[in-house]
């Protein structure tokens, strides 16, 4: 869910003339990188609070010139200096919502090839799945799941690197992005029932309930928005077919082209598995449509293996809960699966050479740390189904 600000679809007198002009210039990003709209988003919110958004880009070591409306430059950069610099300039600006309001900037149309298709497909549902199956050709920074169950649908936003400074800020812009998205598809009244966040409540919420128009709850494990699963067989107006099917015959294209391993494949899956299910080898390599033998086998040719690949995952986004969240430790060890917080902490010190607590004193924000409080509150576990996996405690209660 990261746009390319200020790119039309075309206007309704031509659209097939839009799909034409998108399906000749998209281009796959690596891993790790998505398109340069989002920054030019940033530029342009630093700006309006008052911030020198050409001093933070230098701080953090990007070009400037990435920043240009229409840069030649690169298709694509890095997910994790965005990050950087979306976390310096809410340190910069005191702006505890910025990533909110870089996301209030987007529009379907801002999604390029993705949105087109959105635009054009039968029902909210395809269009959702549609966004599932095909982000990784603009972002692969992260990864987008929806699941359904007893009436209750979840579209969630996962990093690759959860414990990538700013990783908070930008699911907060990405869910920002999903909202403006529905609200093109169902109208500009939809609202979800509620909006989960991981990262502390900022001293002013009013920002996040205005913009949202629903409950948000902050101190989550994963970043989803949380509406009724009847939406996602609404019909969207005006969707042509034709442009649809052009559309898709692209992506399948550029999904031919784009080099994938099974090392980027299974660090894809473990962004939205690692708090939904334990993670298990059998499991992945069923669901792969290969032996446990030969997933070893392939990983192993990568210089890699489940074990570190799933630690991994699980040392990047407990880093994060424990820096952006006031989640307990109790409720960190649960959501990562462990059977207990000691496996959780003992873990954690073998992955990072030190305590959960010294962690947590020594990343988190600064101006964060006089306000810490570990929630005592209980963590129930839902059993929301989520692209094959379970998602943990999206119920609304």
């Amino acid at each position: 869910m990261d746009p390319s600000v200020g790119l039309h679809t075309g206007g309704p007198s031509d659209p097939s003339a839009a799909a034409e002009k998108l399906c000749a210039s998209e281009t796959p990003p690596p891993v790790g990188f998505i398109h340069p709209g989002i920054a030019q988003a940033i530029y342009a919110v630093l700006a309006e609070l008052g911030a020198d958004p050409d001093i933070l880009i230098a701080e953090v070591g990007l070009d400037r010139r990435l920043f240009d409306r229409g840069s030649k430059l690169a298709p694509s950069v890095s997910y994790a200096a965005l990050g950087r610099l979306i976390a310096r300039g809410a340190e910069r600006t005191g702006c505890r919502h910025l990533g909110l309001l870089v996301g209030q900037r987007t529009a379907l149309a801002s999604l390029g090839l993705i949105g087109l298709l959105m635009r054009h497909s039968d029902t909210v549902g395809a269009a959702l799945r549609a966004l599932e199956a095909h982000l990784g050709l603009q972002n692969r920074g992260a990864v987008v799941g929806l699941g359904i169950a007893r009436g209750v649908a979840v579209l969630s936003y996962s990093p690759y690197e959860p414990g990538a400074e700013g990783a908070a800020l930008h699911a907060e812009r990405a869910l920002a992005t999903a909202t403006n998205v529905l609200r093109a598809l169902c109208g500009f009244d939809w609202a979800p029932l509620e909006v989960l966040l991981p990262r502390s409540a900022p001293p002013d919420t009013a920002p996040y309930r205005g913009f949202f128009r629903a409950p948000v709850r902050f101190d989550e494990e994963v970043a989803a928005l949380v509406f009724p699963a009847g939406l996602l067989e609404q019909p969207i107006a005006g969707a042509a077919p034709a442009i649809r099917r052009k559309v898709e015959e692209r992506l399948r294209r550029l999904a031919t082209d784009q080099p994938s391993t099974r090392t980027d494949e299974l660090r894809r899956y473990l962004c939205t598995e690692v708090t939904r299910n334990r993670c298990k080898a059998e499991r992945v390599a069923r669901l792969m449509l290969v032996t446990r033998r030969t997933l070893t086998r392939r990983l192993r040719a990568e210089g890699t293996s489940f074990k570190q690949l799933a630690n991994e995952t699980q040392f990047r986004l407990a880093g994060q809960l424990l820096a952006d969240t006031g989640m307990s430790l109790t409720q960190i060890s649960a959501a990562l699966h462990f059977s207990e917080p000691a496996a959780f902490s003992h873990a954690f010190r073998r992955w990072s050479g030190m305590t959960p607590s010294a962690w947590r004193l020594e990343n988190r924000p600064k101006d964060k740390l006089d306000q810490h409080h570990e929630d005592p509150r209980p963590r129930g576990k839902g059993d929301i189904e989520c692209g094959g996996t379970f998602a943990l405690g999206l119920v609304p209660s």
